[in-house]
C-alpha cells in the first residue's frame, strides 16, 4: 500500500486527467463522425463479427434507446451501417458496419492508435500492460445501473468521513 499523498496518489484525480487528455486529442479525430465518440463506438461494435442489435448496443454503451436510434440513423446516412434483421429474431435489427463503415472505421482506428500512443508515451514499456488492465477493468465493471447501485451502497457502509 502506498503512503503517498497529494493529487498523485488521488485515483480520482489520475483517471480524469488521463481521459481528458485522451478525449481531447480523439475528439480531434473523430470531430466529423456523427456523435462523435459514441459514434465511433457504435461503429467499431457494428464491426463485430456476430454485431448485436441496437438494444444490446445501447446497453453496453450506456445509451439511451432513443438516443441511440438517432445515433444509428445518422450512421446509416453516412452509409457507415446499416440495420438488418436478427436471424434468431425477426423482431429486433442488428447493427452491421457496411464496406464504407469498415474502410473509415479502419482509418479511425489507425488515427486513435496513434493518439494513445502518445497519450500513454510516459509509461514506456508499461503503456501496453496499462491499456490492458484497463481493458479489463471495464469489461469487469461494465455498463450495469444494478453495479453502479452496489458500488453506492459500498460506499455508504463505509459510513461517514
Amino acid at each position: 500500500m502506498t503512503t503517498d499523498t497529494g493529487l498523485d496518489a488521488d485515483l480520482g484525480w489520475a483517471l480524469g486527467t488521463v481521459f481528458r487528455t485522451y478525449v481531447k486529442a480523439a475528439d480531434a479525430v473523430i470531430s466529423g463522425l456523427p456523435g462523435g465518440p459514441r459514434g465511433f463506438q457504435i461503429l467499431a461494435a457494428a464491426m463485430q463479427e456476430t454485431p448485436a442489435n441496437q438494444g444490446a448496443i445501447a446497453r453496453q454503451l450506456g445509451i439511451d434507446r432513443t438516443v441511440m436510434t438517432y445515433l444509428v440513423d445518422d450512421l446509416v446516412g453516412l452509409d457507415l451501417v446499416e440495420r438488418q434483421p436478427d436471424p434468431s429474431d425477426r423482431r429486433n435489427r442488428r447493427v452491421v458496419a457496411t464496406a464504407h463503415g469498415r474502410e473509415v472505421w479502419a482509418r479511425l482506428q489507425d488515427r486513435l492508435a496513434r493518439v494513445e500512443q502518445h497519450v500513454l508515451a510516459a509509461l514506456g514499456d508499461d503503456a501496453e500492460r496499462f491499456r490492458d488492465l484497463v481493458g479489463r477493468l471495464a469489461v469487469a465493471l461494465g455498463n450495469d445501473g444494478d453495479r453502479i447501485m452496489e458500488t453506492c451502497a459500498a460506499v455508504e457502509e463505509l459510513g461517514p468521513l
